[in-house]
């Protein structure tokens, strides 16, 4: 099915579901899409408290131009400050098992709290983005979150589909793309790529030969 098919049968199917959106620019479509079919969005979001400022802007410009609530979805205090004063505020360019902590405590687990009440939940997932998501399907069960259904009605697309959505609708997208980045997570854990790296590759760039995936979507990691 189309991104659009699949969108109007998860809405037509399930009565609870959620678009977490990242504000990159697969969140710009999947959110544009879902306006024509529903009025009423559920959209959450991660704000990990790492975020950069540009993302933010970026959720005020799609709350304005689409007239929709955006749900941010924040990690537990508690949890936070258990990990910083165990580990410091920048334990992720320590290890690897650190940096998976810190996306465990800021990601993974507000995320599991908040598809509490959802039976499924929209992600912008493409095949194409990295070989840990080159199996990607349009519908799954996902045991991370109680079984609940997971849709990614862009996993067949490509870059350059997702961005001639973005030119031909004039949608708002992050404004660092335009500074190089081709993926954008939390600021001390991003940077910009350099022409011929992979789309991911600016992501936790110190870490070699390991899995660019925070653990919200590849059950390869050990948690």
């Amino acid at each position: 099915m189309s991104a659009e098919a699949t969108l109007r049968w998860a809405y037509d199917t399930f009565p609870r579901v959620a678009i977490v959106a990242s504000f990159q620019a697969e969140s710009s479509v999947i959110i544009d899409i879902a306006s024509r079919i529903r009025p009423d969005l559920r959209v959450l979001t991660l704000d990990t408290g790492r975020l950069p400022p540009q993302t933010h802007d970026m959720i005020d410009r799609v709350r304005d131009r689409y007239g929709i609530e955006i749900e941010v979805v924040t990690p537990d205090a508690d949890e936070v400050g258990q990990m910083v004063a165990a580990n410091g505020s920048h334990l992720f360019y320590r290890a690897v098992e650190m940096r998976r902590l810190c996306c465990d405590v800021r990601k993974s687990r507000p995320l599991d709290r908040a598809l509490g009440g959802y039976d499924a939940w929209v992600t912008g997932l493409r095949r194409e983005q990295a070989a840990t998501r080159a199996n990607t399907q349009v519908v799954s069960l996902d045991p991370e979150h109680k079984g609940i259904t997971k849709i990614a009605p862009l996993a067949s697309w490509s870059k350059a589909d997702v961005w001639d959505y973005i030119r031909d609708n004039e949608l708002p997208y992050h404004s660092l793309y335009d500074r190089g980045y081709t993926s954008i997570g939390c600021a001390p854990c991003t940077r910009a790529t350099a022409p011929g790296e992979d789309e991911r590759a600016g992501r936790w760039w110190w870490e070699h030969n390991e899995v660019k995936e925070c653990g919200l979507h590849y059950q390869g990691l050990v948690r």
